[in-house]
């Protein structure tokens, strides 16, 4: 799908349904809807809130329309496959977010750039499919080397370390690092503001 013509298009249809829904989404969609990446996606990732059953519902017969016009949208095309990530995010990721989407009935917003880039990097750890986005966020050495142990602690295999920091090295060459350090650093500009 093309995440902003058809998230348009599922605003419309919850604008003759009635119903609203706001959420935070991650992954390619939201890339599309920020501009940084411009190609097809499978689903929207809805980190937060659950999706409430009559939007999953009305995903559903939205997709089932699409279908019967042509279009090769998924059933669960709206879901929250990322969901469980929320929990292990850094405390107040939900007032850290930036407008990804407004519609009449459809309002989105996505992770900030730490919180993404942390979805997705535990993403290419864990699937090994996420590479293409990592590389158009273009995270720096600092932003890796800020973010390696908190990736690190996802996992309780007692090779997960060793795994992530492997993965991490071959981003950090994919993205022309000199270096990808495995220590701690501070994260480059672009990161999420802080509470004070």
């Amino acid at each position: 799908m093309e995440p902003r013509g058809t998230l348009a298009a599922f605003d419309h249809y919850l604008v003759a349904q009635a119903l609203r829904f706001e959420g935070i989404v991650s992954g390619g969609t939201a890339l599309n809807l920020l501009g940084i990446l411009f190609r097809p996606v499978k689903e929207c990732a809805v980190v937060h809130p659950r999706l409430p059953e009559e939007i999953r519902a009305a995903a559903r017969a939205f997709a089932a329309d699409r279908r019967r016009d042509g279009e090769a949208l998924a059933d669960e095309w709206l879901n929250n496959g990322p969901a469980v990530l929320a929990k292990q995010l850094p405390d107040a990721w939900e007032k850290r977010t930036e407008g990804a989407f407004r519609g009449a009935a459809l309002k989105l917003q996505s992770l900030c750039r730490e919180d993404f880039l942390r979805v997705q990097l535990f993403a290419l750890c864990d699937r090994g499919l996420d590479l293409a986005d990592c590389l158009a966020v273009t995270p720096t050495a600092d932003e890796l080397a800020t973010l390696l142990p908190w990736v690190e602690q996802q996992d309780l295999n007692p090779d997960w370390p060793t795994h992530v920091r492997a993965t991490f090295a071959d981003l950090g060459k994919n993205l022309d690092h000199r270096r990808c350090k495995g220590g701690r650093g501070a994260a480059a500009g672009g990161t999420c503001a802080r509470d004070s």
